[in-house]
């Protein structure tokens, strides 16, 4: 894999792989806030140029990382980061039902945003 720097753009709702100071891809996501706080990964984008080489994985791993040390779940609505949690069981706790049919009420009530 190529060596990646990721960032997190909160304020754009994106956590972004970089790579030789290219964007290799990203989560877009949000922060869900009632009925409690918590990450929802909406969509995961990787560059052609960079497919196959673990930037997907990278991304669904500070994710749940950076869920961590914030003290919030994740609520997935992203398939491949569902996907990915289904794999990584040890560092992708699930998420709570009430969270998943919040976070795809928000996303219901809000298509223009994805």
């Amino acid at each position: 894999m190529t060596d990646i720097e990721i960032r997190d753009d909160r304020a754009a709702g994106r956590l972004e792989a970089h790579a030789g100071g290219e964007l290799a891809g990203h989560i877009a996501y949000f922060v869900l806030t009632e009925p409690r706080p918590a990450l929802v990964p909406v969509h995961t984008i990787v560059e052609p140029a960079y497919e196959g080489q673990g930037v997907a994985g990278s991304l669904a791993r500070e994710l749940y990382a950076m869920a961590a040390r914030e003290e919030v779940p994740v609520a997935p609505l992203c398939p491949y980061v569902v996907k990915w949690a289904a794999r990584h069981p040890d560092e992708a706790p699930a998420a709570a039902p009430e969270l998943l049919d919040a976070a795809s009420e928000y996303v219901a009530a809000h298509p223009e945003q994805w």
